[in-house]
C-alpha cells in the first residue's frame, strides 16, 4: 500500500501528514499520540476487519468463519455463549436455555479443534470476547496451535480478560475481584514468555458504553480499569516496558460523529501519560491500541435498513480516529445474532470506507479543525476528573466495591432513556418520522436442541479420554491455585489431556469462591 501514489480524484496529492508551520506541531508516532500511533497509519497498512460471529456449535461457527474469511475478513472475532463466560459445560442444570444462544458453545478442546478446522492460527489474528474463562480459553488455543505445530512466537489474537468491566457494567464474573486479578496477572507473566505477539488483555469501554455511560465515563471508567491492571502487573514484579506493549483496549462508537473521534484522540493521549507516570520509558508501551466496535444499543429494532446508515456513520469516526482494528454490526442485530446477507453488508462497509472514501491516505485529517481540537480537549479535561475522583476512592477496584462507577452509569443511562422518551434527543424511526409499515425481515435463530448436542459430546468425550490422567492434572491445578504459582501452565496442561472448561472453572471456585 505504501508506494501506491496518494491523490484526489482530480489528481491533487495528497501530503503523508499537514502539519501549520508551527515547527512545535506534534506529530504522529510521537508522544503523546494524539495524531495516532504510526506514522504513517493506514498509508502503510489498514485496520484489522474484523466480525464478530459465534453461534450455536463448533462446526456451525467454523462454517461462518470460513465464509467470512472468503469475503476478505482479515481478523476472527469469536462470541462465546453465556456458560461458556461463566464457567458452566453444556449440560450443566445453569446452562439450560442458554447454550448456543449468544455465542458457540465451548465446553472443551474438542470444541476448539472443531472451531478453527481448516483455518491455520499461524495465518490469522483472532480475538476473544471472553473474560471470567479468558485463562481456560486462551489456554485452549495454544493447545490447538502447538497440535497443528504453530510456532507459538507468530501467533498473534487477543483475549478481552477485562474483568473489572464485568463487576461495573456487565455481570459475566466468577470469582472474587482479587482471583480473578491474580489470574489476569498471570496471563500477562505467562504470554510475555511463551506467546509473545499475543494481546494479554482488551480493555474494554464498550461493554461500559453499551450499559448506558456517556463518552467521557466510558474513556474515564476504561483508563481508570487500565490503570488497575498495570499497577496489578507492577505489583507481581512485571517489567511495564514488557507487558504494556500487549496491553489493547475495545472502545464502543456511538452516533456523535466528531465527538468518538475526539474520544479516541484524548484516550490516546491520556494513556500515555498515565504509563509515562507510572514508569514506562519504552514508546511502545505508552501507545493506546484499539479495536472499535459500531454501537450496539444505537441498532434500532424499527425500520432495521436504517442501522446501515449508522453503522456507517460510526465506523467512518472510528477510522478517522485512528483504530487499528474494527468490527462493524449488522443492521439486524437488534432482531437476531446477524445474518449472513447483514454481516456480508457489514464487512462491505469497511471495506468501501477503506477504499472508496479516501480518508486513509492521510494521517490524522481532522487535526487542525478547531472543533476537533478543543473537544479533544474538553474531552481530556472532563475524564480526568472521573480518573482524579476514583484515584481519591483508592483506585477502580474499590471504586467498583463502593458502587461509585456503577452508580454513574446508571444515572447517565437514565438521563439518556428521559431525553429520548420526551423527544429531545431523536432517534429516526422511533420517536420521529415512524411509519407505520410492517416488516418482517429475515432473522437467525439458533436451534433449541444444540444443548442435547452438545451434551452427548461431552459424554462421548468423557468417556473416551483418560480420565486418571484428568484427575491428576486437576488436582495439580488445584494445588496450584491454593499457592502462589502462576496458573497457566498447569490450566494448559488440563486441557490438553481433554478436561472441561467446566470442570476447571469448578476447581477455581473450590478454591478462590465465587463473587
Amino acid at each position: 500500500m505504501s508506494d501506491k501514489k496518494n491523490e484526489t480524484s482530480s489528481g491533487i496529492e495528497i501530503k503523508e501528514v499537514y502539519t501549520s508551520c508551527n515547527p512545535m506541531q506534534e506529530l504522529p508516532a510521537e508522544f503523546p499520540f494524539t495524531r495516532g500511533i504510526q506514522k504513517d497509519m493506514y498509508r502503510g497498512r489498514l485496520w484489522t476487519m474484523r466480525q464478530y460471529a459465534g453461534f450455536s456449535t463448533a462446526a456451525e461457527s467454523n462454517k461462518r468463519y470460513h465464509y467470512l474469511l472468503q469475503q476478505g475478513t482479515t481478523g476472527l472475532s469469536v462470541a462465546f455463549d453465556l456458560p461458556t463466560q461463566i464457567g458452566y459445560d453444556s449440560d450443566h442444570d445453569m446452562a439450560d436455555g442458554e447454550v448456543g444462544k449468544v455465542g458457540v458453545a465451548i465446553d472443551s478442546l474438542k470444541d476448539i479443534e472443531e472451531l478453527f478446522d481448516g483455518i491455520a492460527l499461524e495465518k490469522i489474528t483472532t480475538s476473544m470476547t471472553i473474560n471470567a474463562t479468558a485463562a481456560t480459553l486462551l489456554a485452549m488455543y495454544i493447545a490447538l496451535a502447538k497440535k497443528q505445530g504453530a510456532d507459538l512466537a507468530k501467533i498473534s489474537g487477543t483475549i478481552q480478560n477485562d474483568i473489572l468491566k464485568e463487576y461495573a457494567a456487565r455481570g459475566t464474573y466468577i470469582y472474587p475481584p482479587k482471583a480473578s486479578m491474580r489470574l489476569i496477572t498471570d496471563i500477562f507473566e505467562f504470554c510475555a514468555k511463551e506467546v509473545p505477539k499475543w494481546n494479554t488483555i482488551s480493555i474494554s469501554g464498550y461493554h461500559i458504553r453499551e450499559a448506558g455511560s456517556t463518552a467521557v465515563q466510558e474513556l474515564a471508567f476504561t483508563l481508570a480499569n487500565g490503570k488497575a491492571y498495570l499497577k496489578a502487573a507492577l505489583d507481581k514484579g512485571l517489567d511495564i516496558n514488557v507487558f504494556a506493549k500487549r496491553l489493547s483496549f475495545f472502545f464502543n462508537c456511538h452516533n456523535n460523529f466528531f465527538e468518538e473521534i475526539a474520544k479516541f484522540r484524548a484516550a490516546r493521549r491520556m494513556w500515555a501519560k498515565i504509563t509515562k507516570e507510572l514508569g514506562a520509558t519504552d514508546t511502545r508501551a505508552q501507545q493506546l491500541r484499539f479495536h472499535t466496535q459500531t454501537g450496539g444499543s444505537t441498532l434500532t429494532a424499527q425500520q432495521p435498513i436504517n442501522n446501515i446508515v449508522r453503522v456507517t456513520n460510526q465506523a467512518m469516526a472510528a477510522v478517522l480516529g485512528g483504530t487499528q482494528s474494527l468490527h462493524t454490526n449488522g443492521y439486524d442485530e437488534a432482531l437476531s445474532l446477524p445474518t449472513e446477507e447483514a454481516a456480508s453488508i457489514a464487512l462491505r462497509t469497511q471495506q468501501l470506507i477503506a477504499h472508496e472514501s479516501g480518508v486513509t491516505q492521510t494521517v490524522d485529517p481532522l487535526a487542525g479543525s478547531f472543533f476537533v481540537e478543543s473537544l479533544t480537549d474538553e474531552i481530556e479535561i472532563a475524564a480526568q476528573k472521573y480518573l482524579d475522583k476514583i484515584d481519591a476512592l483508592g483506585g477502580s477496584v474499590n471504586a467498583i466495591e463502593q458502587g461509585y462507577i456503577q452508580n454513574e452509569i446508571a444515572a447517565a443511562a437514565y438521563d439518556y432513556q428521559k431525553a429520548i422518551e420526551s423527544g429531545e434527543m431523536i432517534i429516526v424511526g422511533v420517536n420521529k418520522f415512524t411509519a407505520d409499515e410492517k416488516v418482517n425481515p429475515e432473522v437467525f435463530r439458533v436451534d433449541d436442541n444444540i444443548r442435547i448436542e452438545q451434551t452427548e459430546k461431552i459424554t462421548k468425550l468423557k468417556a473416551e479420554r483418560n480420565n486418571k490422567e484428568v484427575a491428576l492434572r486437576l488436582t495439580a491445578l488445584k494445588t496450584a491455585a491454593k499457592g502462589k504459582d502462576n496458573l497457566m501452565p498447569f490450566i494448559l496442561a488440563s486441557v490438553e489431556v481433554y478436561a472441561t472448561l467446566g470442570e476447571i472453572a469448578d476447581v477455581l471456585r473450590e478454591v478462590f469462591g465465587e463473587y
